[in-house]
């Protein structure tokens, strides 16, 4: 069976949730039940951020849809549960600040394009969609590429630098080791060969 490419339209406090919850499960809205148990495990969600207008993740469904009503995500409908749930398998997620803009990538999605340009917003209401796997993959290859720059730029912490450290001094060690052993075997060698003759 084919998988099927989708967007989850989120909002940032209910993604934060997401990835302080491990990024393991989702819940999709009452509005989107019928679409929701359609998700079967391997196909993928890229996660759009509305009030940041920001494409933030992608992840890969890993199990059927069940429902579940433990609270865990916001709505401004106190009922409002997120019920329809599905195990995911986070894939890349960004923080904030590297977001991809969707005001510079949106209007120019296969997607988008059944709206007027300048109403392109009007794509993403509503909490689920099944989207192209063409604007899926050109997404979720920007999100990879804005992640390899995030990671470069990320300071080295302490703790990274003394395991760096202790790392290169055990490679010493070990190279000190080596090198008194090749001697001692020449050495060794030296004495062996002087004694035969």
């Amino acid at each position: 069976m084919s998988k099927t490419f989708w967007m989850v339209v989120v909002d940032e406090d209910n993604l934060e949730i997401t990835r302080e919850q491990g990024f393991k499960v989702i819940g999709i809205d009452s509005r989107n039940r019928r679409k929701s148990v359609r998700l079967t495990p391997e196909d993928r969600i890229l996660f759009y951020v509305q009030d940041k207008k920001g494409f933030a993740a992608t992840a890969t469904v890993a199990s059927e849809h069940f429902e579940e009503n433990t609270r865990v995500w916001k709505h401004h409908e106190k009922n409002e549960l997120f019920s329809n749930r599905v195990e995911v398998k986070a894939d890349l997620v960004l923080e904030l600040e590297d977001y991809i803009d969707a005001r510079e990538i949106a209007p120019t999605l296969e997607y988008v394009k059944k709206w007027p340009t300048e109403h392109w917003p009007l794509a993403f209401f509503g909490m689920l969609h099944i989207v192209p796997q063409r604007d899926f993959n050109l997404l979720e290859d920007e999100i990879r590429k804005a992640s390899v720059i995030a990671s470069a730029r990320q300071p080295v912490t302490p703790e990274k630098e003394a395991t760096s450290a202790a790392t290169a001094s055990r490679r010493r060690l070990k190279k000190k080791a080596d090198s008194t052993r090749r001697r001692r075997r020449a050495r060794t060698r030296s004495a062996t060969n002087q004694t035969s003759r």
